[in-house]
């Protein structure tokens, strides 16, 4: 079967790509003095050769067509010089004439080699002492490359290996240098893209021909090497500086440190339009040929080379990215809706079970901030207007109804329209109505109704965005909001990770509430609102409240752990600041017979109880009690049959 020649193979590479693929309808794209793949952005093409940097791979025209136009190695040929095999009258002629039978051309090119590092000796004696003795390398260096595995000896041939790895640690690269014979090459298999490196922490990289000039540089460098970076080429070509650069986005500043000779001088002209113009060039020319002669000639290391600027920095005017001092920060203390339990100006979470009571508490913060009404021990407040943004029950059967119950003012609880346009947390309407309508508290059941139509609750990278944006409209605005959610149903894990959808729900609120049914407790209804997270204040007693036909009663505290009260256990109820005033009145006026009443509110007060709560009291005390002056100051006294 004829195959193709060598020269009809070499006319194939050398093809110039640019003008195939124009005339193949491909859009190229110029950068620099080469051209970028439009198919391919990571991919460039000068002349005939191509290098593709994600994926760390080049080579000639054949291996291109091979690559991206899926073709066998015949058929690659045959597009890029449409002849046959054997056509080439001048290549057969010449295979007529050599004494040593029949030329049979270059066969199909198997798969990329693997790399073929050589074995490993069993010390390093001959190769630290070339480095050292011959090479006049610092011994403290050779021996951190060894201790790192970048340099070892060959067990066969005794020569230095030169190990190149990429960001990930692999091996890719090894380069060989004989240690008695001036040999220098590549092991099989070696990626030319991969060179032997140092990975430093600043953004400046030394560039280098070979890894001899490297640690003859860091030698006559001394300490404080290690912080930059350092890159050998294994020669003149641009591959491993390119793969270096993709790989460390952060490099700014790049010494060119090749050899004082014509390649060199010539290549560091050639890199230096290579690299991206956001980059500041910089040639270091040493003043022999190369840092190894330098090195063992004794020269002082700012007397060894010479500094040629090659490409200053083209830094394109950047915005100031808004940068805010702490000192200019305004100190605030957080207000509060209902102390611990609900803050102003932040996002607070009520969760729990269907049909546990989480809907009629909101109703009850509704009716304590438009009316006043109860709320265990929150302070006195002055009505204002909130918004109840609910898609799960009916406004007119059962969230009005249940306002009524619990005494709301229906003309300050208010709602976002949204028959035209579903509300969601992103949405622009949430703050201008707030402000609007001089809103304090906004109120969302359920969560997952106003998350919107393509988020899922369950991907921390959704649920984010939208928790910064309410927490800011929060902040913004002053106004508590406040999300109903339900628990999921992982039974027997902690409470902590109860919360339906991504724990960033969780961790995004500044206060957690659980509202649950103390479901063994069988003599009365009791429901429990436990505070599972607690930011910004000191967490408290539980509260407790039931329900009934007339609606929401409010039991006071309740001393119950949050695993009891998941797991439906009872509890004990606690005596309530109402309750412990009542109790207190009666107990200091059955001793003094008659108080000032400005000294019983002081005997309140010592006990942490309000001027309010002791008001309650005594109208609640006000079929026991009797009042009276004495010398200009009001009495107050128990009546005699109390």
């Amino acid at each position: 079967m004829p195959r193709y020649t060598e020269e009809q193979i070499a006319r194939a590479n050398e093809t110039d790509l640019v003008s195939f693929l124009r005339a193949r309808g491909e859009k190229l794209k110029r950068s620099g003095k080469e051209y970028r793949w439009m198919k391919h952005d990571s991919l460039t093409v000068d002349h005939n050769e191509w290098y593709r940097f994600s994926g760390s791979k080049g080579g000639h025209p054949i291996d291109f067509l091979m690559e991206f136009y899926n073709m066998s190695f015949p058929e690659a040929v045959k597009s890029l010089i449409n002849e046959s095999p054997g056509e080439d009258k001048q290549e057969v002629k010449k295979m007529e004439q050599e004494d040593a039978g029949s030329h049979e051309g270059c066969p199909i090119p198997s798969e990329k080699a693997k790399l073929q590092l050589p074995k490993v000796y069993e010390n390093n004696e001959r190769v630290r002492e070339y480095l050292t003795k011959e090479r006049k390398i610092s011994e403290k260096i050779i021996d951190q490359m060894f201790a790192e595995g970048k340099i070892y000896e060959d067990a066969v041939k005794h020569n230095v290996i030169f190990i190149g790895c990429d960001p990930k640690g692999t091996v890719r690269y090894a380069g060989i240098r004989g240690t008695k014979e001036k040999y220098r090459g590549d092991a099989p298999g070696s990626e030319k893209a991969y060179g032997f490196s140092h990975t430093g922490t600043d953004d400046t990289l030394f560039v280098f021909e070979a890894p001899i000039d490297l640690l003859s540089f860091l030698s006559a460098t001394g300490d404080g090497w290690e912080t930059h970076h350092y890159i050998s080429l294994g020669g003149v070509s641009e591959k491993a500086l390119m793969q270096y650069l993709a790989d460390h986005k952060n490099i700014r500043k790049i010494f060119l440190c090749l050899d004082n000779d014509t390649a060199g001088n010539a290549a560091c002209e050639k890199l230096a339009e290579k690299i991206p113009d956001d980059k500041m060039v910089m040639r270091l020319r040493p003043v022999k040929k190369d840092w190894n002669e330098c090195l063992t000639a004794g020269i002082d290391r700012k007397d060894m080379a010479e500094e040629i600027p090659l490409k200053k920095k083209q830094v394109q005017e950047e915005n100031p990215i808004p940068v805010i001092k702490m000192s200019d920060v305004e100190e605030k203390v957080v207000q509060w809706l209902w102390y611990p339990f609900i803050p102003f100006g932040k996002v607070t979470l009520i969760q729990g079970n269907p049909g546990k009571g989480k809907t009629w508490l909101a109703m009850a913060l509704c009716a304590y901030c438009t009316a006043g009404r109860e709320l265990p021990n929150a302070l006195p407040i002055e009505p204002f207007n909130v918004f109840y943004q609910t898609a799960e029950d009916g406004v007119g059967d059962t969230i009005k109804p249940r306002l009524a119950k619990c005494g709301a003012d229906m003309t300050r609880v208010r709602f976002i329209n949204e028959e035209e346009k579903q509300l969601s947390m992103t949405d622009e309407r949430i703050e201008k109505a707030i402000r609007q309508n001089n809103v304090r508290l906004m109120i969302m059941d359920p969560i997952q109704a106003y998350l919107g139509a393509n988020v899922d609750m369950n991907r921390a990278n959704e649920i984010r965005p939208l928790f910064r944006n309410l927490s800011n409209i929060a902040e913004r605005t002053g106004c508590a909001i406040v999300l109903i959610g339900h628990l999921n149903k992982a039974s027997g894990v902690q409470s902590d990770y109860r919360t339906l959808g991504s724990v960033d729900i969780a961790a995004a609120v500044r206060s957690i509430l659980f509202v649950e049914k103390v479901e063994k407790e069988k003599s009365q209804d009791i429901r429990v609102v436990y505070q599972q997270k607690d930011s910004l204040a000191k967490k408290e007693n539980p509260v407790a409240f039931s329900l009934s036909d007339d609606g929401l009663v409010w039991m006071g505290e309740y001393d119950i752990s949050i695993d009891d009260l998941l797991a439906g256990n009872t509890g004990t109820k606690k005596e309530t600041k109402l309750e412990k005033a009542k109790k207190l009145i009666l107990e200091l006026l059955g001793k003094r017979k008659m108080m000032c009443l400005e000294e019983l509110e002081a005997e309140l007060q010592a006990y942490e109880i309000s001027a309010r709560t002791g008001r309650d009291a005594r109208k609640d005390l006000e079929n026991q009690l009797i009042y009276g002056w004495y010398q200009s100051r009001k009495t107050i006294s128990l009546k005699k049959d109390s």
